[in-house]
Formats: structure tokens, C-alpha cells, sequence
């Protein structure tokens, strides 16, 4: 194992999200690169993922907590979000949609743009060296229906914590994942795009695997710093499984 002066500390905040899960057990499994910790909100969170102690509990809302979890990392993924949830009372089989509704005090502004500044500002005084932060698609469209659930304009408070970002004057990298899909990385061919133009196609979902695998190698290679771009899969079976990532990441080219 490489020694600690040479692995880079990389801490990972919405750790017990689903993809956050999978971004801190890939940074464990490559500890000859990488000092893995995660970030959590609850006690209940930190045991979800196993309680070890390098899971630690600050609530992003609060600027101040913040400071001690990036103290010494050198690079920070941001996975925070808001979650809607949904209305009790909803009866699939008389049709109709369900209806969403945030809790209070975890509305997107509060998460999704007040949460992700403090991350930001607090990494930023630290001298982390490099932030990923993995947003959504379809933030160029206000009336995406993502943005009416539960009345939080989701998409515009990340998309405002993006620009942030883009702003701070830290490398960075910001990753516009498509729908999400709960199935195995690695096997499909990853698509780069800007300004939501995949949501036209019939490629615009891709495995939260897959984008976790996307946040590290964004660590490792130069060509990733100082872009911001979409991300989503060819089907399986489709195309030639995404192995060079450099490629990918000069495909880029959008900063913001």
C-alpha cells in the first residue's frame, strides 16, 4: 500500500444516498489511491453504511460543522440532495400522479443551494484542491417537472450551486447525471453532452455505478478539471463499454 503522503483524502458527502454508497465503497477499495470518508446527517445514516470512523455527522445546512469534516482532505465530492417524499394516501390503482412534498427545513434551497454553498466556501478555505459535484439533468429547462414536485424548483437550486462552483476559483468538476438506474457498472458505453441536448435522445439514463466510477476517475485524470457536462449510458450491449476516461472527459468541453 502506498503511503499516506501519496494517497489523496477524499471526502464524500451524502454518503449513505445511493450513490454516494457506492462513490465511499469505491474510494475504500482503492486504498493504495485513496483515504476514503464520508459524510453523513444522522446517526441512523452512519450505521446504514456500516458506522466505521471515518463516517462523519454534520448537518450541511449548518456552516460551522462543516469545517472540521474537510479539514485536511484534498479533494471533496459532493452527492447531497434534497429527497422528495411522497403524500401518504396515494392509491396507484385508481390512477392520477402521486404528490410530493419536502420536509420542512430540507427543501431544495436549503440543501441543494444553501447545503452545497457551505460545502463549497468551507472546502474552499481548507485548500481542497479539487470539487466534484454531481447535479442532474435538465436544469436548462424551468419547467422541467422535476422542478414542480413538491413546489422545490429542485433543478434551479442546483444548477445555482453549480454556478457557484464554476465561480469559486477550485478546480472543479460537475457532473450532470441522467436518470438514475439501479444496476451494474462498467458495462455500457458513457455519454458526454451540454445543455440538457441528451434528453432528446433515447439515451438519457445511466447506472448510479457507473456515474460513482465517473466522480473518481474525475480525481485522477486533468481532463475532467474546470468542466461541466451531462452524463448518460448507451443501452447494455449497445456501443463499446466506456474504459477510457480521458477520452471521455476531452470529449467535454462546456465549463459551466
Amino acid at each position: 500500500m502506498a503511503d499516506a503522503s501519496s494517497r489523496a483524502t477524499v471526502l464524500v458527502t451524502g454518503a449513505a444516498g445511493r450513490t454516494g454508497q457506492i462513490v465511499y465503497r469505491k474510494l475504500k477499495e482503492r486504498s493504495d489511491q485513496f483515504i476514503a470518508r464520508g459524510l453523513v446527517r444522522t446517526e441512523e445514516s452512519k450505521e446504514k453504511i456500516g458506522g466505521a470512523d471515518d463516517i462523519l455527522l454534520a448537518d450541511i445546512r449548518d456552516a460551522e460543522r462543516i469545517v472540521p469534516a474537510v479539514h485536511g482532505i484534498d479533494a471533496l465530492i459532493i452527492l447531497t440532495s434534497a429527497v422528495p417524499k411522497m403524500k401518504p394516501g396515494f392509491d396507484p390503482s385508481k390512477g392520477g400522479r402521486p404528490e410530493f412534498y419536502f420536509e420542512e427545513g430540507l427543501y431544495p434551497e436549503q440543501v441543494d443551494w444553501i447545503g452545497q454553498k457551505n460545502q463549497i466556501d468551507a472546502a474552499k478555505a481548507a485548500g481542497v484542491k479539487h470539487i466534484v459535484l454531481v447535479g442532474s439533468m435538465g436544469g436548462t429547462n424551468l419547467n422541467h417537472p422535476l422542478n414542480s414536485l413538491g413546489n422545490g424548483n429542485i433543478l434551479v437550486w442546483k444548477r445555482k450551486a453549480e454556478q457557484y462552483l464554476a465561480e469559486s476559483g477550485v478546480p472543479y468538476t460537475i457532473i450532470r447525471a441522467g436518470g438514475l438506474l439501479d444496476k451494474d457498472g462498467g458495462l455500457r458505453e458513457l455519454l458526454v453532452g451540454k445543455d440538457d441536448e441528451l434528453l432528446l435522445t433515447e439515451t438519457k439514463t445511466i447506472p448510479r455505478a457507473d456515474v460513482a466510477e465517473v466522480c473518481i476517475q474525475a480525481l485522477l485524470i486533468d481532463e475532467a478539471k474546470s468542466k461541466a457536462f451531462d452524463l448518460a449510458s448507451k443501452p447494455e450491449g449497445a456501443g463499446t463499454p466506456t474504459k477510457d476516461f480521458k477520452s471521455l472527459f476531452s470529449q467535454a468541453t462546456a465549463r459551466f
